[in-house]
């Protein structure tokens, strides 16, 4: 997985309990994903552990994980 600095640094040093893995699986199997306005993407996915949805945000590649948190206001949509 690549990552930013900031993500390596800051993020992950603020976040420990975040795992790679969980990153990973956003990207690979999101719950939802959307571009912002500045075009990275967001990608949410449940995460049993923590019982929240974890957003990760990739920069324009859609690969490269910039930042993840526990995003508290996610609601998935029902389909």
């Amino acid at each position: 997985m690549k990552t930013t600095r900031y993500f390596e640094e800051q993020v992950l040093r603020k976040r420990p309990y975040i795992q790679r893995e969980w990153c990973e699986r956003a990207l690979r199997q999101p719950a939802h994903r959307e571009v912002q306005a500045d075009g990275r993407f967001r990608c949410w996915i449940f995460i049993p552990e923590i019982g929240k949805y974890l957003r990760v945000v990739t920069l324009e590649d859609g690969e490269t994980v910039h930042n993840a948190f526990p995003d508290r206001s996610f609601k998935e949509e029902k389909k």
